[in-house]
C-alpha cells in the first residue's frame, strides 16, 4: 500500500526521495524492520492476553514444566509477515498473491487445530485427514496457477549440482510422445502437492523444543531470500547462468518479512519459551517454505536446504516401520510400547532422541545445546544450497 502511495508521490508530484520505494533492497529493509518491530512491540501484550484467556499448551506427561505456557503464537508470526508485505510489496504481483493466500490458508488450518486442542480440550486436535485435505487443496491451486497462469506458466525447474540445470517435468512422460506437453501439468500438480504436504508436515514435526522450529525456519528463509533476489535480478541471473524469473524479485519483500517475524518470535520463544507457535505457526511455516521454493523453481534443492526437516521426518518413518516389525515379530498388540533398547531412536522426531530427559544419565543434551547445534547444521546446509549456484 505504501509502495503505491510513494509511487504516486514520485510520478505525480515529483516528491523528493519518494523514488526510493522503487528499490527492492530499500523496501526489503523496511519489511524486515517493520516485521521485527511488530513482534517486539506486540509480543508481550499478546502473551499476556493469551494468559488471561487461558490459552495454554496441552503437554505430554514428561513436559509438565511447560504446562500453561500460551500457544497459538503463530498468529503473531502470520501478522508480522503479512502486514509489512501488504505495506511495501506490489500487490498486483501474482507471486505475492500466491504467498499471501498460502499463509492465510495454512494458518487457518493450524488455527482450527489449535482451537480444538485448547478450547475444546481435545488433545488430538483437527483429524490428520482434514489437514492433509487442506494441504492437498492448496497444492492443487498452486500447481494449476504455476502451470496455466499467463504470467508464470511453466513446468520447468532447476536441478542443483549440474551444469545444464534446467529440467522440464515433461521429460518424465516423454513416453507419451506428442501428448507429453499436453499432460505434463498433471505430473507437475502432483509434484507440487507432494512438496507442500511433505514440507509442511516436516516443519510441524520439528516444532518440539523451544526455539528449534523458529531458528531453523529463519535460516531457511534467509537462504530463500537470497535465491529469490538473484533469480529476479537479470544481471546476477545472467552472471550466475541461472534461470531469470521476471517479477520474482518482489517475493523478497514477503520472505524478508517472514524472516523478521521469525527472529522477532525467537525473542520470546527461546528457552524457556514464553509462548509456543502451535500448529497455527508450524503448518504455515512449512507451507510458506515449500510454496516459496516452488515459485522460485528451487523445489529440488529442498532436501539439502531443508535437511533438518528431512532427517526429522525420516527418523519418524524409520521408527514407526521398525516398531511395527518388532511388534509383528514378537506378536505384541499395537497398544504396547516397544522397549527403548529395541528402537532405532529412543524417541522421535530426532531432536527428542538427544534430549537429556530421554537419555541415560550423562548421555543426553540440554535443549539449548540441541537447538544451537541443529541451527548450526541448518546454516551449513543453507550455505551449501547457495553455493550450488556456482558449484556445477
Amino acid at each position: 500500500m505504501l509502495y503505491y502511495l510513494f509511487d504516486w508521490l514520485d510520478t505525480a508530484l515529483d516528491f523528493p526521495g519518494a523514488g526510493v520505494m522503487h528499490y527492492i533492497s530499500f523496501r526489503a529493509a523496511c519489511c524486515f524492520i517493520t516485521s521485527l518491530l511488530i513482534m517486539l512491540l506486540f509480543g508481550k501484550p499478546f502473551i499476556r492476553l493469551m494468559y488471561r484467556k487461558g490459552v495454554g499448551e496441552n503437554v505430554r506427561e514428561d513436559e509438565q514444566e511447560k504446562k500453561g505456557t500460551p500457544t497459538m503464537g503463530g498468529l503473531l508470526i502470520i501478522a508480522a509477515t503479512l502486514i509489512p508485505t501488504l505495506l511495501f510489496a506490489k500487490l498486483d504481483n501474482v507471486y505475492i498473491l500466491i504467498m499471501l493466500g498460502t499463509t492465510v490458508w495454512l494458518g487457518l488450518i493450524g488455527f482450527i487445530d489449535d482451537y480444538i486442542k485448547v478450547f475444546k480440550k481435545d488433545k488430538k486436535g483437527l483429524p490428520g485427514k482434514f489437514k492433509v485435505i487442506g494441504q492437498v487443496g492448496l497444492g492443487l491451486v498452486v500447481g494449476l496457477l504455476l502451470s496455466f497462469h499467463p504470467d508464470i506458466a511453466s513446468t520447468k525447474t532447476t536441478i542443483p549440482f549440474v551444469k545444464n540445470n534446467e529440467f522440464d517435468y515433461a521429460w518424465l512422460i516423454t513416453w507419451m510422445g506428442g501428448w507429453a506437453q499436453n499432460w505434463v501439468w498433471v505430473v507437475y500438480v502432483l509434484v507440487v502437492i507432494f512438496v507442500i504436504t511433505a514440507v509442511s508436515n516436516a516443519a510441524n514435526l520439528t516444532d518440539g523444543i523451544d526455539g528449534l522450529a523458529t531458528g531453523v525456519a529463519a535460516v531457511i528463509g534467509g537462504a530463500l531470500a537470497i535465491l529469490a533476489w538473484l533469480a529476479g535480478n537479470v544481471i546476477m541471473a545472467t552472471y550466475l547462468d541461472i534461470t531469470y524469473l521476471p517479477n520474482i524479485g518482489e517475493l523478497t519483500m514477503f520472505i524478508i518479512s517472514f524472516v523478521g517475524a521469525l527472529i522477532g518470535f525467537l525473542w520470546f520463544n527461546t528457552h524457556p519459551a514464553e509462548i509456543f507457535m502451535g500448529d497455527t505457526g508450524s503448518l504455515a511455516i512449512g507451507g510458506i517454505i515449500a510454496v516459496f521454493a516452488l515459485l522460485i523453481r528451487k523445489e529440488l534443492l529442498l532436501p539439502v536446504l531443508c535437511g533438518i526437516y528431512l532427517i526429522e521426518d525420516l527418523s519418524v518413518i524409520i521408527q514407526r516401520y521398525s516398531c511395527k516389525r518388532y511388534r509383528r515379530r514378537h506378536k505384541l498388540p499395537p497398544s504396547q510400547a516397544v522397549p527403548i533398547e529395541a528402537r532405532p531412536f529412543r524417541y522421535t522426531p530426532l531432536h527428542h532422541h538427544y534430549q537429556e530427559k530421554h537419555a541415560p544419565a550423562g548421555q543426553g543434551l540440554k535443549d539449548e545445546k540441541i537447538v544451537q547445534r541443529f541451527i548450526i547444521i541448518a546454516i551449513l546446509l543453507a550455505i551449501v544450497s547457495i553455493v550450488t549456484l556456482k558449484l556445477r
